[in-house]
């Protein structure tokens, strides 16, 4: 089980030695409960979230049916359980704050301020964001996603965290990700190489912010003050007419 990678780009060749993916990714539990959901809105750091289930990975899918379920949903978080060759599993996945796409290439992000994705393993507890441009490498974590049809979702330029066009297979590479000194270690096991492994279950979710209680009663509130103004413009007696 090899793989090749070109870290400038996406040239990928792959031999692939995989089961078939476990049952838990046809019908199984979610891989967001309560506990991940937490930890996802602490790693935001946006306040409630309102996650919606926008696509799971069906047996006989295919990158083109991620796409035509995440393309244009806004931001969302991907996550993924993967296992290696001894049985060993991992929840990761990643933070897209852009709209998926199956026509845009690179989403590239040249900024500071737009370098806000991140990728995470939830069983490490661990998390890594795009390089910034203080980096010795300033152009390092420029590139934020990879869109294309005949890839599954892709983050980063080693790709930092890559799903193929089966959807059966991840592997990562940190180049865009991290603390710019952990180039060609994989978010997964720390490994190093572009080890390979199997997707067991794909989840994606689109996020929505959930607006504060406080800010929710203002806005009622505010509605209430509105309705009794027009209610008492509507109630004053006209004003009589002298002749």
């Amino acid at each position: 089980m090899k793989t090749m990678l070109a870290a400038s780009g996406l040239a990928i060749t792959m031999t692939l030695g995989l089961a078939a993916p476990a049952a838990h990714a046809q019908g199984g539990a979610p891989l967001l409960d309560l506990t991940l959901y937490g930890q996802l809105e602490r790693w935001l750091g946006a306040g409630p979230l309102d996650l919606r289930n926008i696509y799971t990975r069906q047996t006989g899918h295919n990158s083109r049916d991620f796409h035509d379920a995440a393309d244009g949903a806004g931001m969302s978080f991907t996550l993924l359980q993967v296992t290696n060759d001894f049985g060993q599993s991992w929840i990761v996945g990643g933070y897209n704050p852009q709209s998926w796409s199956s026509t845009d290439g690179w989403h590239e992000t040249p900024r500071d301020w737009q370098r806000t994705a991140f990728i995470f393993n939830y069983t490490a507890g661990e998390l890594w964001r795009q390089v910034q441009s203080d980096d010795i490498l300033p152009n390092r974590g420029i590139r934020q996603t990879f869109n294309e049809p005949n890839h599954g979702p892709t983050f980063g330029a080693g790709p930092d965290l890559f799903v193929n066009d089966r959807l059966n297979a991840a592997l990562s590479w940190q180049v865009s990700y991290g603390d710019g000194l952990s180039e060609g270690t994989s978010i997964i096991d720390g490994s190093t190489g572009g080890q390979l492994f199997r997707v067991d279950a794909l989840e994606v979710y689109s996020i929505s912010l959930v607006p504060e209680p406080a800010t929710t009663a203002m806005f009622i509130g505010g509605l209430g003050v509105l309705g009794w103004t027009a209610w008492r413009r509507r109630a004053r007696p006209a004003p009589r007419r002298t002749h």
